[in-house]
């Protein structure tokens, strides 16, 4: 039997499509199981009806012909009931709609299995017999068994176009329900998908031997010389829409480009005898295995920026490598496979309206450059990228959604969202100059979170008091080997001086375990609970005191520097880290720096310490909350998981609770806490955050006008009052839509459309 279930599952994957799919099963399931029919009745939720999709034993005409309604016949009796159905005479039961044309009147036995996805009712797989008399268990476990495979390639099809085949033959194909993807960039973009492709694929590439090595090495390094031509007119192009210093965005291609393992691992492969384009093709599979390993999201996309540069090296190398310039439409949607930042770099700011990839998330480059351009983008969305060329696109980047030729009625409705944002944006940039403080007098200062420069340059016109989040792992990551204090020096300096008017937090390294450095590969099976965070600087006393130096170094004569440890699970911990500060602090005194000890911060991100936040309290001078891990955590949900990412709400009473806790120890010992993370920047939060007493909130720079709107617009009486309202509701979609109505009720529903 398993073999049998393998060999279905092995031809429903090598299928062409949905249709062919589903013919399948039913052919193969008929055979193995010895029955007399089987068929596939797939949901139409639009039209709330089951179609009957493929049939073995009916009449192959009555194919998506047969439509029955939710709850109408045997079909509808599976799907209200979401449960088997196995009857001796089908017939004979109160629910059986007899239909003329399908012959099924030969058949009394009736097996339904209802097909479920994540709790969605998608159809139901049907088995038949001559005879009267019940299916056997096994018979029936090996149908459940089938289902649950199929559940997996229906769902596929609803996001990628193949389920267009419940609407053949019923008029408009215009579509009312959206493709899902990740939110990367707030906004609302209408208009025309222009598909965007690259033509150079390394994959392809095969091996060549050849014999003037050295005319080889010159190809090659006319190639790269040429796209960082390419890089620095992508620079320029943008200059009027960004700030200069989001170049940096960039400078990550130009450091890869001068990376020595980069660089020297194709030169050395040439030396071996191998063509350009192939020793390319190795040393940035090389590069690739590295970063596709990494468990944290942030790091792993770095990979898709390596992919990105070596497809355009291996442009240059070919011949006719001259790429011809693009038409594209007024207002574009950038749409592609893999999308990536210097791909969005290529589109006239004018003309761009919004980015849709099909790979990556809110961390990637893409992402990143979108949200300082005010670009809507979705991220990680399944859509039909090859059929959607030059058709009109909704992208939705506050939910993540995409329309793809939609329905008048939803496009004249996020039309008029567009201006509404529009008109929004307009009211919140008003906001820039006027402080973060309650209608009762409060101050709540905003700061941002970064781990580029770009992110974190144009801070202080948008009205951020100060950096809450600096991730150094970024400068490791772009090196073969651990950076030297000097270069590390050099970094944190540039990055203080960014922001000179509030205080700049910078995070100690937080590798290890899911985020292995190239040159500091760690192999775990549960990396999220491995060796990461402060235990590999603890681990590693001499990695941990050469940025310690650095950083201290860098704060010379700035005096806003702050450090922030990651990870901590321990008073333990924050003892050991202190000590190895201080060490680093007496050994630049001594050599006559002139220097002062910063404040130090400890992250709260693991369960752990909500339960010893008074003792952490007492050895530090501020905490911060990263929300986004402790909630994953305190909820052991890996919201980078789609299988189980709708189970992670930061709302969650829990997670609340936790948040309560947190405050009071913090306050109890007269130090200031804070809150980094996305719920940060979520307007429904926010304000039971200012209710807990918070007292500052740090977040990407999209989000800070309107939490600022949020601030000035709740007084913290009325935030205390909706943080007791919220705290009796006993799930956390009850406690979201209780504050979204507070929001659409204060006149901001934009900023409903941001939280959910």
């Amino acid at each position: 039997m398993l073999d049998t279930l393998r060999r279905i599952v092995q031809d429903v994957n090598n299928a062409k499509d949905l249709d062919q799919a589903l013919q399948l099963i039913v052919n193969r399931v008929k055979e193995a199981m010895g029955v007399d029919l089987c068929s596939v009745y797939l949901t139409d939720s639009l039209r709330q009806q089951h179609v009957l999709m493929a049939t073995n034993g009916l009449n192959p005409e009555s194919v998506r012909e047969v439509r029955l309604g939710f709850g109408e016949g045997l079909i509808g009796l599976v799907g209200q009931k979401e449960e088997v159905v196995n009857l001796a005479d089908g017939a004979s039961h109160p629910n059986y709609k007899f239909i003329p044309q399908t012959g099924e009147e030969v058949y009394h036995a009736f097996l339904g299995v209802p097909i479920i996805h994540h709790r969605k009712h998608l159809g139901v797989l049907v088995l038949q017999r001559h005879a009267r008399e019940k299916f056997d268990e096994d018979i029936v476990t090996f149908l459940i068994t089938i289902a649950a495979q199929l559940a997996g390639a229906i769902a596929h099809a609803e996001v990628s176009g193949g389920i267009d085949l419940l609407h053949q033959g019923q008029g408009s194909k215009r579509s009312a329900e959206p493709y899902k993807g990740q939110p990367g960039s707030q906004g609302i973009g209408v208009g025309v998908a222009f598909v965007l492709y690259t033509s150079a694929e390394l994959t392809a590439i095969p091996d060549r031997k050849i014999d003037d090595i050295d005319k080889e090495l010159g190809v090659f390094r006319q190639a790269v010389a040429a796209v960082k031509v390419d890089i620095a007119n992508m620079i320029s192009s943008l200059a009027t829409s960004l700030p200069a210093e989001d170049k940096a965005l960039f400078d990550a291609y130009l450091l890869m480009l001068e990376s020595d393992t980069l660089i020297n691992g194709v030169e050395n492969s040439i030396r071996e005898g191998n063509w350009a384009s192939a020793a390319l093709r190795d040393t940035i599979a090389e590069h690739l295995r590295v970063f596709e390993e990494m468990e944290d999201p942030y790091l792993r996309e770095r990979g898709a920026d390596v992919r990105d540069l070596g497809r355009r090296i291996l442009l240059r190398l070919q011949s006719g490598g001259e790429k011809k310039p693009s038409h594209f439409p007024a207002r574009t949607i950038l749409v592609g496979e893999e999308i990536t930042a210097s791909m969005l770099a290529e589109v006239p700011v004018e003309q761009i309206a919004a980015v849709v990839s099909g790979a990556g998330s809110r961390t990637s480059h893409v992402a990143i450059l979108a949200r300082a351009m005010g670009v809507p983008a979705v991220m990680g969305a399944d859509i039909p990228v090859a059929r959607i060329d030059g058709k009109e696109v909704i992208v939705d980047g506050y939910r993540g959604q995409v329309f793809i030729d939609p329905t008048k009625a939803i496009y004249d409705e996020f039309n008029r969202l567009a201006q509404e944002e529009k008109e929004l944006s307009a009211d919140l940039a008003a906001l820039q100059e006027l402080p973060s403080v309650t209608p009762d007098g409060v101050h709540v200062p905003l700061h941002v979170n970064g781990g580029l420069l770009s992110e974190l340059v144009p801070t202080e016109m948008m009205g951020a008091e100060g950096i809450g989040l600096y991730r150094t792992e970024f400068p490791f990551m772009i090196r073969d080997r651990f950076p030297g204090e000097e270069e590390q020096y050099q970094i944190y300096r540039e990055v203080l001086q960014s922001f000179t008017n509030g205080p700049v937090t910078l995070r100690t390294l937080d590798v290890g375990g899911d985020k292995a450095l190239p040159y500091f590969p760690i192999d775990e099976d549960n990396p999220f609970l491995g060796w990461r965070g402060i235990r590999i600087s603890l681990d590693h006393p001499e990695i941990f005191l050469v940025q310690l130096r650095a950083m201290l170094r860098a704060s010379e004569g700035m005096n806003n520097m702050q450090l922030l440890l990651p990870m901590i699970n321990s008073v333990g911990e924050v003892d050991d880290a202190l000590a190895i500060l201080q060490r680093a602090y007496r050994e630049l005194v001594a050599e006559n720096s002139a220097i002062a000890m910063p404040k130090v911060g400890v992250m709260i991100e693991v369960p752990s310490v909500v339960f010893q936040v008074e003792e952490i309290a007492k050895r530090v001078d501020f905490l911060s909350v990263g929300t986004n891990d402790l909630t994953q955590y305190l909820l052991a949900v890996d919201r980078n998981n789609s299988r189980v990412a709708e189970l992670y709400d930061a709302l969650h009473p829990a997670v609340l609770r936790a948040l309560i806790q947190v405050v009071k120890g913090a306050h109890a010992q007269n130090i200031p806490v804070g809150v980094c993370g996305e719920m940060a920047g979520d307007p429904a939060a926010a304000i039971l955050l200012v209710g807990m007493g918070y007292d500052s909130l740090s977040m990407s720079m999209a989000n800070l006008p309107r939490i600022k709107w949020v601030v000035r617009n709740f007084t913290t009486s009325r935030a205390r009052r909706l943080l007791s309202e919220a705290l009796e509701f006993e799930h956390a979609a009850k406690v979201r839509e209780h504050m979204n109505n507070v929001l659409e009720a204060a006149g901001l529903g934009g900023l409903v459309r941001a939280g959910r």
